[in-house]
């Protein structure tokens, strides 16, 4: 039981922490690249979100009846859930490339280990899942809040008709996030 909370302690905290670490500017195989590995901190994730689809968007997908700064409170929560359930769903894909044979363990070492002795494979290859996860949400999430915009329109007709089409509460206020929830999940993310 004490390893299964320590475990747990780990991934709540290590594994988020990790993938805030500034680069180092070496890429998973040890040589200097240009690219970046490290997953984009939940403020990026929604100032990114907010200068693309723009702010009445931004309002509309995370807290429709809110202020500016509860829409960003909301996706800051939002975006913290999935980066968490990003480095679990990292993590378990991990421990299965690994695998538990001498030869897979050795393999998986030599493509994800960075230093010397290889240790920090587990790592660099939860850090490295994560990261393309983060990707994943982020472009779905972008993508379908383009085409539910593009769908909503600007007339009072388009916007209850849309509205009608998406809301599921009383006053139908949550249609925009109900829209980009669904279009993303299409994609195989969820937003």
């Amino acid at each position: 039981m004490k390893t299964l909370v320590t475990l747990a302690a780990f991934f709540v905290l290590a594994v988020p922490a990790a993938l805030a670490v500034p680069p180092s500017g070496q890429d998973d195989h040890g040589s200097s690249a240009t690219s970046n590995n490290t997953a984009p901190s939940a403020s990026q994730l929604c100032k990114e979100q907010r200068r693309t689809i723009g702010m009445a968007a931004f309002r509309l997908l995370y807290a429709p009846a809110g202020s500016p700064k509860a829409a960003m409170d909301a996706c800051l929560a939002k975006q913290q859930h999935v980066a968490s359930t990003d480095a679990k769903n990292a993590a378990k894909a991990c421990k299965a490339e690994r695998g538990t044979t001498p030869e897979s363990i050795a393999a998986f070492n030599d493509k994800y280990g960075t230093n010397p002795n290889k240790r920090n494979a587990f790592g660099k290859c939860v850090s490295m899942k994560a990261h393309e996860m983060a990707d994943e949400h982020q472009e779905a999430t972008l993508n379908a809040a383009k085409k539910c915009k593009a769908e909503r329109g600007t007339t009072p007709e388009s916007i209850a008709a849309f509205n009608d089409k998406y809301g599921t509460n009383a006053n139908k206020k949550n249609a925009f996030g109900k829209c980009v929830s669904k279009l993303a999940k299409a994609q195989g993310s969820s937003s």
